[in-house]
Order: C-alpha cells, then sequence, then structure tokens
C-alpha cells in the first residue's frame, strides 16, 4: 500500500521525495535484509489478514500496523541509537507522512465533493467510454484525481449488476494507473522525474505512444470481457429498470480547487526560494511547506464551499483516508531500511537486481530496466524506486533524456504501467478498492487481485516489451 497511497498522482510525489532522502541516509551497504522484515510484515498483514480474519483485521488493522512499527523502531534505536531513530521518525513524520497525507487529504476531499448525477446503466459501450474518459483526465488532473471524479458514477451505473468486480479492476489498472503516464502531473514517479530535469514534453512524446497503445489493449480486452459477462445478467424487472437520464455536474466549484492543487505541486516544483527551515536534522524546504499548507487550504475551502448534500450524494465519508493513514504511518516508517538497500546498488545486498539490469559491457539493458522497475514499483512505492534506477542508469537528466532515453522511457513505463500489478502498487489503486467495498461490491483479496493483473497485464507487458525494447 505504500505505493498506493503515496502515488496519489502528482501530489503523493512530493511527499516520497523527502523520503528518499531518509533513506539515503541511511548506509543501505552495511544493512541486512532482516532489516525490512517489518516492512514485508506490514504488507503481508495486508495481503493475508483480510483473506484469514476479516472481521479481526477490519477491527484492529491500526494496531496490527503500530506493532510492526515497534518491532522495527526498538531494535533500530537499540542498534543506531536514540538520535538516528529520532531523525528517522522526523524524517518520515515531517518529510514524508505529513506532505502525503496533505496531498492525499486535499485530492479525496476536493473530489469527493464533486456529484455526477444521473440515471445510467452499466452497458459495456457506456463502461467503457467512461473508462476511456478517466484515463484521459488522469494525466490532467493527477491518477488519484481521476480516479475519485469518476470511481462513485462508475459504481453507480452498475449498481443493479451482478457481474461487476472486473469493472473496478479494470478501472484500477486505467485510470488509477496507466492513464497518469503522459505527463509529469499524472504520477509522482514522472514528477520526481520532472524536478530532477526530465521535461514536460520528453515526458509527452516518448511516453504518449506506449500509454496509448496500452490503453486501447486494456479498453479492447475490457469491452470484451464485460460485453461477456453483460449478457448474462439477468434481465431487469420493470420496477427495477429506471429510465435514462441526463448526467448533471453539482459542486463544480471544486473543479477550480483541483486545478488549485495542480497549481501548489507545480509551485513547489518550478518556484526555490532556497529557504530552508531545520528540526533535529531534518531539513523542509519552503517551497514545500507552502504547497502542504496549501493543499489543507484548499481542503478546508471545498468542505466550506460544498453543499453538505452534493457530498451525501457521493456518500462521502472519512473511512478510506483513514484507512489509508493508519497504515502508512507505518509503511513510511520502515521502507527506509529497503529504499537505503536498493540505493547502495553493487555494494548492497539486493546487488542481483543492479547486475540484471546491466549488460557484460556495462550498457544498460533496456527491457530489463522495464521489468525490474516494474516489479519493484508492485510491492515498493514507485516513486523512489524510479529514482533508484534513474540513478542508476546515470542521474543526469539531459543524458537520460539523449543518448539513454530508452532506458528512462523503460524507467518511466516500469514505474507507472506496473504500480496496477497489485492493490499496493500506487496510491488510488487502494482507495478504489475501499470505496467499491463500501458500495457493496465483493473485491478479490490481495492474491486474486493479484491473479487478475498477472492474468490480463503481464501479456501486454510482453507486448510493450517486444515493441519498444
Amino acid at each position: 500500500m505504500i505505493q498506493p497511497f503515496r502515488r496519489l498522482a502528482i501530489l503523493s510525489c512530493l511527499s516520497l521525495l523527502p523520503g528518499v532522502a531518509a533513506a539515503a541516509d541511511l548506509d543501505g551497504a552495511s544493512l541486512s535484509l532482516a532489516w525490512t522484515i517489518p516492512f514485508a510484515g506490514i504488507l503481508l498483514s495486508i495481503a493475508l489478514f483480510p483473506i484469514f480474519a476479516p472481521s479481526f483485521w477490519h477491527h484492529h488493522f491500526g494496531k496490527i500496523t503500530a506493532i510492526w512499527s515497534v518491532l522495527f523502531l526498538l531494535p533500530f534505536a537499540a542498534v543506531f541509537g536514540l538520535g538516528m531513530s529520532a531523525t528517522l521518525v522526523l524524517h518520515a513524520l515531517v518529510a514524508e507522512y505529513i506532505p502525503f497525507l496533505a496531498l492525499l487529504f486535499s485530492l479525496y476531499t476536493v473530489s469527493g465533493g464533486i456529484l455526477v448525477w444521473g440515471n445510467l446503466h452499466g452497458s459495456p459501450r457506456l463502461n467503457t467510454t467512461l473508462l476511456a474518459i478517466g484515463t484521459a483526465l488522469a494525466s490532467i488532473m493527477g491518477t488519484t484525481g481521476a480516479a475519485m471524479l469518476l470511481i462513485r458514477p462508475l459504481l453507480k451505473a452498475n449498481d443493479n449488476r451482478k457481474h461487476r468486480v472486473h469493472v473496478v479492476v479494470f478501472f484500477i489498472f486505467l485510470v488509477a494507473n496507466v492513464g497518469g503516464g503522459l505527463t509529469p502531473l499524472g504520477d509522482p514517479p514522472l514528477f520526481l522525474g520532472f524536478l530532477k530535469g526530465v521535461t514536460f514534453g520528453w515526458t509527452f512524446q516518448h511516453m504518449l505512444w506506449p500509454v496509448l497503445l496500452l490503453s486501447l489493449m486494456l479498453l479492447a480486452v475490457f469491452y470484451a470481457i464485460d460485453r461477456y459477462f453483460y449478457a448474462r445478467e439477468d434481465e431487469l424487472s420493470a420496477d427495477e429498470a429506471t429510465p435514462d437520464s441526463p448526467l448533471k455536474l453539482y459542486g463544480k466549484v471544486n473543479f477550480l480547487l483541483l486545478a488549485g492543487v495542480v497549481g501548489a505541486v507545480l509551485l513547489s516544483g518550478f518556484w526555490k526560494p532556497g529557504i530552508e527551515l531545520e528540526l533535529a536534522g531534518v531539513h523542509a524546504e519552503l517551497q514545500n511547506l507552502v504547497r502542504d499548507g496549501l493543499l489543507v487550504l484548499i481542503a478546508i475551502v471545498s468542505l466550506w464551499a460544498t453543499p453538505k448534500q452534493v457530498r451525501a450524494g457521493n456518500e462521502f465519508n472519512w473511512d478510506p483516508i483513514l484507512e489509508v493513514a493508519k497504515l502508512f504511518a507505518g509503511i513510511f516508517l520502515t521502507i527506509a531500511p529497503a529504499i537505503a538497500i536498493l540505493r547502495a546498488g553493487v555494494d548492497g545486498q539486493l546487488a542481483g537486481l543492479v547486475h540484471a539490469v546491466s549488460g557484460a559491457d556495462g550498457q544498460p539493458v533496456n527491457a530489463m530496466y522495464f521489468w525490474m522497475t516494474g516489479i519493484l514499483s508492485s510491492f515498493l512505492d514507485n516513486a523512489p524506486t524510479y529514482l533508484v534506477f534513474f540513478n542508476l542508469a546515470d542521474g543526469n537528466a539531459q543524458t537520460l533524456m539523449g543518448p539513454l532515453s530508452q532506458t528512462l522511457l523503460a524507467i518511466s513505463m516500469g514505474a507507472v504501467f506496473m504500480g496496477a500489478n497489485t492493490y499496493i502498487g500506487n496510491a488510488p489503486n487502494f482507495m478504489v478498492k475501499a470505496i467499491a467495498e463500501q458500495r457493496g461490491v465483493a473485491m478479490p483479496s490481495f492474491f486474486a487481485y493479484m491473479a487478475w493483473s498477472f492474468g490480463i497485464l503481464l501479456p501486454l507487458f510482453l507486448v510493450l516489451t517486444l515493441v519498444f525494447f
């Protein structure tokens, strides 16, 4: 879930950037993989408890996450000292968690204030159209913004269907992940690249064809699957069937506020006053503090300006974001050793991964960069994973946009596309799952979802490998 929530589109990228710095304070070359056990424990808890003890998990997931966090912090303090532990915690809270939550809070609140009202029936054509619209919007307003805007109308359109799990699964594939690949605003890894010097133009030009090809293939597969299930739906009785009515938008002021969210994120990327505040060795740059303050302010304005009836129409509540907040508090704390070991490259205990992306002549193997970045992005946060392989390939944006442009493309595609492989691969994934379950959709478990993603996405990723690398 690291990725699911962090990758809340544009916004979450920023919060993750400091997280990389936190991991960099650790000497990854000297760390054992045993330090990643609490992090793995949280991920396994997220995967297994909902399957084998769903009621227990629902009531105690916050406590379970806290236990894993303590099991990490106590040995860490004993080995590295209270000072290093305090710095790690402050980094996780001040530089990562608080900005992440501010971003998530803002996007969730603003998008939850937009109500798409009307009577639609989830036919294969309508569902495919909604998925296509969401995919296009994801690069403009971020995967989280687009997902939160459209998931409720999509669920409402299909609320009379028995077979609708696949609709939400493909929504996660397309709107919450693939659609964010065209601009740095769409997905956190690409925004990190933007901050490192990769231009808007390069991202759009080089990611256009991979995003278009994968989107069209997924939409075609979805349409075929949806037609199959739609043909097996029971006929609606006259009482159940409601006539279509035109769609109406309520809470339109929130579109302006969404633009404000995008503006706040861009501001922190372009405005560099060179002013920092320091707290116990943790540096907070002024532009990031201003961004986070603006995000919280925008969310408050949205709550104030949106009529209560609009949020009631969306069945808006805080449960999904509270779940994310509790889980990611532990994730942000325990992920630091994993990222540090990855950043250590050939000197760390994951050196085999580093060797896997280079040929005998030392040149990058682009297909391996695509797959290794993607696999790690499926289970770790895709933003720092992107940055690790960005630095591993060369680290200079001009070189990567030039002679190594195919390598940068492979890293970008892997980080963005394979975030759809698991619920924890990208920020919106888990939120979409939570909202769907609130609406009565029996979403697949962690591993059952991976059966969907592996069965559908991996063959398409092989096609991308053959076409582009």
